[in-house]
């Protein structure tokens, strides 16, 4: 009966070890990977729709100041969104 209990603890414990290697492994690859700032996704997402909804009025504006204004804005939204990349 003794030799079952043995067997019953060193199974316990292998399965522990694997828990622990499992639980080191998902904490070193968290913290390989490149830092999302969730802040930053949603500017750029932000931009990225500000531009199509520019790009959009520019097509179907046919004033020449309004016209010079829309493009001035998707200038400004290009540079920021080179500061992104």
């Amino acid at each position: 009966m003794g030799d079952s209990g043995e067997g019953l603890v060193d199974a316990e414990a292998r399965i522990q070890e694997q828990i622990e290697e499992r639980e080191a492994e998902r904490r070193r690859r968290a913290g390989a990977g490149p830092k999302i700032d969730p802040e930053k996704v949603r500017e750029l997402e932000s931009l990225r729709l500000a531009k199509s909804n520019l790009e959009q009025q520019a097509e179907t504006t046919e004033h020449p100041v309004r016209k010079q204004q829309i493009k001035l804005a998707i200038a400004e939204i290009d540079k920021r969104l080179a500061a992104y990349q």
